[in-house]
C-alpha cells in the first residue's frame, strides 16, 4: 500500500474545481496524496474514522477546503495532531468571508494554517514547504520552483521595458 503523505479533503464535490489547484502541485511535485469528499456535518462519523486512522496511513499534512460555516478544517485540526490547512472556498452569499473567517478564528489550541479564499494552489505550496522542512528532495524541487518564478518575472519586466506599456498591453490582450 502506497503511504499518503498529503490528505486533501473536501466538504462537497462542487469544491473539487476549486481544490484541484492544490492537488495538482501535489502531483507536479510529485507528493503521494488522497483526495476524498468528508463533511463535517453529513459525514461526521466517516469523518472521524478517516482522520484518526490518517497517521496510520503515512498523512503528514491535511488540506481542507470547505465553504459557508466551513467547520471541516477545524473539526479535522481537533482529531489531528499534525499540520492541517484550511481553504476556504468561495461562498454564493458572502463571497467566501464567512468561509474565510470560519476557518481563520480557530481557537487556541487547535490551529489551522488559512491561505486565501479559493486559494488551494497556496496550500498545496504550503504543504510542500511542511514536508520539505525534512525531505531534501523536495527542499531542491521547491528551490527550483521559486527560481522559475523569479526567473519568469524578471523576463516579463525586460519585456515590459523593452516594448513599452501599451505594446505590452496590447499582447497581453491576445
Amino acid at each position: 500500500m502506497n503511504k499518503i503523505t498529503v490528505s486533501v479533503l473536501m466538504g462537497s464535490d462542487s469544491d473539487l474545481e476549486i481544490m484541484k489547484g492544490a492537488i495538482d502541485v501535489l502531483n507536479n511535485f510529485g507528493v503521494t496524496n488522497e483526495v476524498l469528499v468528508l463533511s463535517a456535518h453529513r459525514t461526521f462519523e466517516a469523518t472521524r474514522e478517516y482522520v484518526m486512522s490518517s497517521i496510520d496511513r503515512g498523512t503528514k499534512v491535511i488540506i481542507a477546503g470547505a465553504g459557508g460555516s466551513a467547520h471541516l478544517p477545524g473539526v479535522i485540526a481537533a482529531m489531528f495532531p499534525l499540520p492541517v490547512i484550511g481553504i476556504p472556498i468561495k461562498s454564493k452569499s458572502l463571497e467566501g468571508l464567512d468561509s474565510l473567517l470560519s476557518i481563520v478564528q480557530m481557537p487556541p489550541g487547535i490551529p489551522v494554517a488559512t491561505v486565501g479564499i479559493n486559494g488551494a494552489k497556496n496550500a498545496g505550496l504550503l504543504a510542500i514547504q511542511i514536508l520539505a522542512t525534512f525531505d531534501k528532495e523536495l527542499a531542491e524541487k521547491l528551490n527550483v520552483f521559486r527560481s522559475k518564478q523569479k526567473d519568469a518575472v524578471l523576463e516579463k519586466t525586460e519585456k515590459l521595458k523593452t516594448l513599452g506599456v501599451e505594446k505590452y498591453l496590447k499582447i497581453l490582450k491576445k
